[in-house]
């Protein structure tokens, strides 16, 4: 290990093993007694909290409390159901204990305080991130749905895409929403790299909630999470502008909000750019990258009347990936450390590409949407809103090259630069694609709000058009020699063809969530719903019911479940599934798909620490699939089989333990358990898919990490560590097919019999807080430092297959990132 990474680990370890005792000298305290004002009597269970964090404790049996903090002056809020919530600010003494006694006025809670206005993260299946974790987190690029990785039963694998699995559903079966408005994720990219920026932008964001599973009747069309985001309104208290820009080694962004008219009106934009080619030029595939990621974003409110509010959510996105590849090298195999006991088996895959070669994949994204709010009441509103989503995607990519297999001696020196290296194979490939396909999605739906005493119900509908205009042109090309040493092109993918498509999607649903005990507000809550969707291409109707409960047994301890009927109606992309050699896309389109179904169970509890202000959090649950559209993986792409041809079966726990460890600052551990396979339908049973088989998503295990603390002698430092680990996926290995001349052409093996190895990356930053040396002044500059993949761990995405000379298939991974450094710069004001 090299020195500096030495004296790091040393300074980490020091910074870890002293926080605790060099805080404690740093910090004093407050205490005293919470009361009931019109009875005088004592309150155990309240909670008390410094405002705008979950750093706090609560009272005991006789309504007493102690709680430590920093020097310094704080706000703490005092709450309890039943009472009014109180706000008081308190100057903290180092070494010294501050008295501060609450009394709390009793209330009167109206019900849809509690359950619209209360902690959403306080029911089955649903977590929330805030957005300042986001901002915080040490990853490559800023982008919402990259950080949703530290959310427990989010399947972790690839650092370099956006997509993700939630308690082993499919890439494409989660629901994406920003403000309301529901946003799509491109359709057909190859790899992470081509993807870009997600369209949520964390800067104007003001909370991210990621449902893992039993989503209520509001949220429909998909199978397995629905992630709700809501962008920030401008304070309307204030008409001040506010500005906060960064800029870093590989992206950089501005955004801008203020509240005009006497808050009638608010504006928020944001723009951000991303040029990562330093880091992915990090990667074994060396050449000329030339990423560049732009998007741009308004959001606009304003109240032409008290109770009437028209918004405007705007977006441009343009993503393009360039990359003229010259090189790869790749070490991979076994190296002994005794030679005569099990001799070492180290091989080199290298790959020259033909100098005119050239990748260049783009996404282009308009977005448009439109929502009248009308409060006809304090109990009854209502929301009508138009959106318009257009997505291009263009794929153009003129690549051929020669792979060459070798053995290395292991006792050579400088294996990189061809020493020690003996050709075992070789193969050419020339592959060719100019794709491009439109996607437009018109939108128009409804909903309306009535709120009561022990009720709060809603209902609404939607109506939208699906449009798609596809162009095909791609051809893969193995290129060998016959027995008799004349050259032989066998053509393993072909498609060129145009398709268009057009359908139409209908929804209506109603639910109604119901406060059990009038007596007792908010101990027992249950929400039911059902929601009927139409889908014109195969003409089918289906019906989800749903329903779900939150229990809170006492202040500390919560319970919840949820359980529903889920359907995801098959659109282009399972539609088209995957067309031979030779077909047409409509050919390939089967009309007499069904909407897959999903019956889902949740149970789950919280159970909150006072005295360390810590929840530990854990779920179980339960998704059994019928008419499972079976799908491979080929690195980030998804690839359907066009049937239903199998049924699924998922089951796992998902345990948390969040607290906050120094005030405002939210850290979190999370272990994840999951189990999913399939099993294929008599009409489709081969000799290599039967049984009960892996699905592709099948990631037994996951632990996810995030922490932030104070360095304890300059709190002006901060450290952000974020760990991810994934047990290694399931893959379908090759087998030898069809032999031509000296060339064995690859056919499927056994369905998802082997594994990747472990996925595990550790990402660590260290932001300074530099302040303004002029009072009252409200500018934040910060300054980050980032290393991602600190140990440098080697983690695969995927393999190819080169035959050497003796025949047998050798197994060549596709790496990730190694590790890189980081800088960033941030200004708020």
């Amino acid at each position: 290990m090299r020195t500096w990474q030495i004296s790091f680990l040393t300074l980490l370890l020091y910074t870890l093993c002293t926080a605790l005792p060099v805080s404690a000298q740093e910090w004093g305290a407050v205490s005293g007694v919470v009361r009931a004002s019109d009875t005088d009597y004592p309150l155990p269970g309240v909670s008390v909290v410094v405002y705008g964090t979950n750093f706090g404790t609560a009272t005991d049996d006789e309504g007493r409390y102690s709680l430590k903090l920093p020097f310094g002056e704080f706000t703490l809020r005092f709450s309890s159901i039943g009472f009014e919530a109180s706000l008081d600010s308190i100057l903290v003494t180092s070494g010294r204990t501050t008295r501060l006694d609450i009394d709390l006025d009793p209330a009167t809670l109206q019900f849809d305080e509690i359950t619209v206005e209360g902690e959403v993260q306080r029911a089955a299946g649903v977590f929330e991130i805030s957005t300042a974790a986001v901002r915080d987190m040490p990853v490559p690029i800023k982008d919402a749905l990259r950080a949703l990785r530290v959310l427990p039963g989010v399947v972790v694998n690839n650092e370099l895409s956006n997509q993700f699995s939630v308690r082993g559903g499919g890439f494409n079966e989660n629901l994406f929403f920003i403000n309301g408005f529901e946003i799509f994720l491109p359709i057909r990219p190859r790899t992470g790299e081509q993807e870009g920026l997600s369209l949520i932008n964390p800067d104007l964001a003001e909370r991210l909630t990621l449902f893992t599973g039993g989503f209520p009747a509001r949220y429909g069309g998909k199978l397995s999470s629905a992630v709700d985001v809501r962008y920030r309104k401008p304070q309307r208290s204030s008409d001040s502008l506010r500005v906060s820009a960064y800029a870093s080694m590989l992206d950089y962004g501005i955004s801008a909000g203020s509240s005009e008219k006497n808050g009638r009106l608010g504006w928020l934009l944001g723009a951000r750019k991303a040029r990562a080619r330093h880091f992915f030029a990090t990667q074994e595939l060396k050449g000329e990258y030339q990423p560049d990621y732009t998007d741009l974003q308004a959001y606009v409110g304003y109240e032409p009347a008290r109770g009437h509010e028209i918004e405007f959510l705007g977006m441009i996105a343009e993503n393009e990936f360039r990359l003229d590849p010259s090189s790869r090298k790749t070490f991979f195999g076994t190296l002994s450390q005794n030679e005569a006991l099990a001799p070492s088996n180290l091989q080199s895959l290298w790959i020259r590409f033909d100098g005119d070669n050239q990748e260049i994949d783009g996404y282009s994204t308009r977005f448009l949407g439109l929502r009248l709010s009308d409060r006809f009441s304090s109990r009854l509103r209502a929301e009508h809103d138009f959106s318009r989503f257009t997505s291009t995607e263009t794929e153009s990519l003129d690549l051929s090259g020669t792979a060459v297999l070798f053995q290395v001696d292991p006792t050579s020196d400088n294996p990189e630069d061809g020493e020690g290296l003996f050709p075992t194979g070789s193969s050419r490939q020339e592959d060719f694609a100019d794709n491009q396909i439109q996607a437009t999605t018109l939108t128009g739906s409804g909903r309306w709000y009535l709120t009561g005493q022990r009720h709060a119900s809603e209902g609404g509908y939607s109506l939208r058009n699906l449009r798609f205009e596809d162009r095909l042109s791609e051809k893969s090309v193995v290129v060998g020699r016959a027995t008799n040493g004349d050259i032989v092109r066998i053509v393993a993918d072909s498609l060129n063809d145009t398709a268009s498509f057009d359908a139409w999607q209908a929804a209506i649903y109603a639910q109604d969530a119901f406060d059990v005990f009038s007596d007792d507000p908010g101990k027992l809550v249950i929400t039911a719903g059902l929601r009927a969707d139409h889908y014109s291409f195969t003409d089918e109707w289906t019906i989800s019911p749903r329903i779900s409960f939150t229990y809170q047994a006492n202040p500390i301890t919560t319970y919840f479940g949820s359980a529903g009927v889920y359907y995801q109606a098959p659109t282009y992309r399972e539609l088209r599934g995957k067309p031979a050699v030779g077909e047409t896309i409509l050919g390939a389109l089967n009309e007499n798909l069904s909407s897959q179904q999903s019956v889902q169970i949740v149970l789950g509890g919280e159970y909150f620490i006072p005295s360390k202000r810590f929840y530990i959090r854990g779920e179980s649950y339960l998704k059994r699939i019928s008419e499972l559209i079976s799908y491979d993986i080929e690195n980030v792409r998804v690839l359907y089989s066009g049937e239903n041809d199998a049924d699924g079966l998922m089951y796992g726990l998902d345990l948390q333990l969040r607290g906050e460890l120094v005030p405002g600052l939210e850290s979190w551990l999370n272990y994840s358990y999951l189990k999913a396979t399939e099993t294929f339908r008599s009409d489709f049973l081969t000799d290599r898919n039967t049984g009960s088989i892996s699905r592709p998503t099948d990631q037994r295990h996951t632990v996810s990490l995030f922490v932030q603390d104070y360095i304890p002698s300059d709190p002006t430092w901060k450290l952000h560590l974020r760990t991810l680990y994934g047990s290694g996926l399931p893959y379908t290995p090759p087998v030898p097919g069809e032999q031509i001349g000296n060339l064995l052409v690859q056919a499927p093996g056994d369905r998802f019999s082997a594994r990747y190895t472990r996925f595990f990356r550790f990402d660590i930053g260290a932001t300074k807080f530099i302040t303004p040396s002029r009072t009252g002044s409200n500018l934040e500059i910060t300054l980050t430092a980032e290393i991602l993949n600190l140990f440098n761990m080697v983690n695969t995405v995927s393999y190819s297959w080169i035959p050497d000379a003796s025949g047998i298939w050798q197994r060549i991974p596709t790496r990730l990132t190694p590790r890189t450094a980081n800088v960033r710069l941030s200004v708020r004001f």
